[in-house]
């Protein structure tokens, strides 16, 4: 009876184990195996929060099939006490144990809201933007000029979020002045800085943190452009009539001034080339402009022609050869055309109404094509 009882026993134990050991596999596969996720979902975990909160969540979006079997994988990986805050991007068809590997790696949130601060040629604004998961693109939420407007309630809301990114995002052809007086308006920063060189910093976007220096910001500008006038400078062509990385540096912004056309960069800055071969002043309004701003603020009118012919350091009008300084911070494209600008017999150009420019070689067309343009300018101003 005892020797029955026993057997008995060992089958019983032999089976549970059995089963047990396929419960453990089943549980392996179904954490390791294709979530339910159709598309992507941002998963928001807050200062604080532990394994259970979010594995609630992960189920209320439909991303896990189990929030106990997650809570279970995360304890068997020794990741549940790992949990990192921020907003993270879940893939489509996400893995369990996936989704537990992107909430504990840690780093920069790769989802949910960022604070763009831009600083534009004529003004800056601020912008947040939420990230749509299903497209993987940002969508502009709200939009202000904090020189002008008060802030919505959106980028209150998100700035008091611990998960917000913020970036500054730098346009080609702003001034020094400009970055600066945006730079001491941000108030995540920390710190003082007095005006950078013009033309020292790299049009570019950088991601900030709070409490950044604003000084470690400048120095990352100024590490990027430093790095693209070199390079422009080693690549340049054997025949530009340029002396130094500083002219380069000079004429370059002197272009990014002229044309906002990414295809006639090369083509201006040839304009620029042959004049300076030929010992022919410049004549760019942007360096009569610079000469009456000095680079601070916006000078919103057209220029008089007092100002075309008032001598400053800058103005090109009445100056030969380049100017002593940039005239605004120019980017890769336009370093690039000053190195390498385009072989063409120009000598002038002016607005063709497109938004770009004719070119020409002689006076007599040039003439033809500054009639061209001031007549599209009084058809403009009757309309």
């Amino acid at each position: 009876m005892w020797r029955s009882v026993a057997s008995n026993a060992l089958t019983f134990l032999i089976v549970a184990l059995f089963l047990l050991g396929g419960v453990i596999l089943f549980g392996q596969s179904t954490y390791r195996a294709e979530g339910p996720l159709n598309e992507p979902v941002c998963v928001r975990v807050q200062p604080g929060s532990n394994m259970s909160r979010v594995s609630q969540d992960l189920e209320e979006k439909g991303a896990i099939a189990s929030g106990t079997l997650f809570r279970l994988g995360a304890d068997y990986s020794d990741k549940a006490d790992k949990l990192k805050a921020g907003a993270f991007l879940v893939p489509a068809a996400a893995s369990m144990e996936k989704i537990v590997d992107i909430v504990t790696r840690g780093g920069a949130s790769t989802c949910g809201t960022e604070v763009v601060y831009r600083i534009g040629v004529t003004r800056k604004t601020v912008q947040v933007r939420e990230l749509d998961p299903a497209t993987g693109s940002f969508v502009e939420v709200a939009a202000f000029n904090p020189a002008e407007d008060e802030a919505p309630a959106d980028y209150t809301r998100v700035h008091n979020e611990s998960d917000t990114r913020y970036r500054i995002a730098v346009a080609e052809g702003v001034t020094s002045w400009q970055v600066m007086d945006t730079l001491n308006s941000i108030e995540l920063l920390s710190g003082e800085i007095e005006r950078p060189e013009e033309g020292s910093l790299a049009p570019d976007s950088y991601e900030v943190r709070v409490g950044d220096t604003r000084q470690s910001v400048i120095d990352r500008m100024q590490d990027a452009q430093e790095f693209l006038v070199a390079a422009a400078w080693e690549s340049r062509a054997s025949d530009v009539p340029l002396l130094s990385p500083n002219e380069l540096l000079i004429l370059a912004s002197i272009i990014e001034k002229e044309t906002g056309v990414a295809e006639e960069r090369r083509q201006v800055a040839s304009v620029f080339t042959n004049r300076l071969n030929r010992g022919m002043r410049l004549q760019t309004d942007p360096t009569v402009i610079y000469g009456v701003t000095e680079g601070v603020g916006v000078l919103g009118r057209g220029l008089r022609q007092s100002e075309l012919r008032r001598e400053t350091p800058w103005n090109t009008y009445v100056i030969d050869g380049l100017p002593p300084t940039p005239i605004a911070n120019p980017g890769r494209a336009s370093l690039e055309a000053a190195a390498n600008p385009d072989t063409t017999p120009y000598i002038f150009f002016v607005a063709d109404g497109t938004g770009g420019h004719a070119f020409a070689e002689t006076l007599a067309e040039h003439n033809q094509n500054v009639a061209a343009w001031r007549k599209i300018e009084a058809e403009r101003a009757n309309q």
